[in-house]
């Protein structure tokens, strides 16, 4: 008899994102029924009715439990919330965290250390968990890149920009965060390193990758530019670098910048640089 064959599920990029968010909402849920199961259900809805924290979490938890139009999409592993949803609960966690530590220190400030932490082992360590789930929200949902930089399928992320490169066609396309910039021939981008931050150039390291039209297998080196370090410069700056496009077709886009952003990581360092060596050789 012919066996089916057993395939392992494997959960597309994005899903633990989704996962994540919704566990925190059900876990906030859970505890504000089981404090309003403490209270009358008479007074708890006129509490709820009287207050607007109440609205505020309320359209918090929802947007947070069932997540409108989110899906887990390959091509956007980074972000598969829709981009009003990722700002409104990044809103709604930012209010929801300064309520939070408004409340616990004018508790502490108002009865004392000793109450304070009585209070919080009476809680079972809820006013602590609390601000903590509201910053993981504020962390799932910071601004970032579409994808991970891969100099290979030449798609470089750079802050919360991406950068995807079709050499066949000599595209390139940018997409900040989940919206996407523009599409331009890669002929006409060039990466502009700003200067005055106070870095200083130095040889990165060299980052092997096929160019445009050369044969399978043929590497080829980056060679050494003024790309400059993460050293901190005047006032604790990080170098920026700018995508410049400069069109002699489209009349009044000469030298536009496309985005500009600052070197926060290595991973922006050697990117922006795998992006600048790759535009040279098309």
């Amino acid at each position: 008899m012919a066996r089916t064959k057993k395939t392992r599920a494997n959960a597309a990029p994005g899903a633990g994102t989704i996962f994540a968010l919704r566990a925190i909402g059900l876990v906030l849920l859970a505890r504000w029924l089981f404090s309003m199961s403490q209270m009358d259900l008479g007074a708890s809805l006129s509490a709820m009715v009287s207050s607007p924290w109440a609205c505020i979490n309320l359209v918090f938890l929802f947007l947070l439990i069932f997540l409108p139009g989110a899906r887990a999409v390959a091509e956007r592993p980074f972000h598969p919330l829709p981009q009003w949803v990722r700002q409104a609960l990044r809103l709604f966690a930012f209010l929801g965290f300064l309520f939070a530590v408004w409340s616990i220190g004018a508790f502490t400030a108002s009865a004392g250390w000793r109450r304070a932490v009585q209070a919080v082992a009476a809680t079972n360590g809820w006013l602590l968990a609390a601000p903590a789930f509201y910053v993981a929200v504020l962390w799932i949902c910071r601004p970032r890149a579409l994808w991970r930089t891969n100099i290979a399928a030449r798609r470089f992320a750079i802050g919360r920009f991406a950068v995807a490169l079709d050499p066949a066609t000599r595209t390139v396309i940018v997409w900040a965060e989940r919206r996407k910039v523009g599409q331009y021939d890669a002929r006409e981008l060039s990466v502009r390193w700003a200067a005055g931050q106070g870095a200083r150039p130095m040889a990165a390291p060299a980052v092997a990758f096929s160019a445009a039209g050369a044969e399978p297998g043929t590497a080829v080196q980056s060679v050494g530019s003024g790309a400059p370090t993460l050293a901190r410069g005047t006032f604790g700056r990080r170098p920026k670098i700018e995508l410049l496009w400069d069109s002699l077709a489209a009349a009044g886009h000469n030298g536009q910048t496309v985005f500009r952003t600052a070197l926060t990581t290595e991973g922006d360092r050697v990117a922006a640089r795998a992006l600048d060596t790759s535009l040279r050789q098309v």
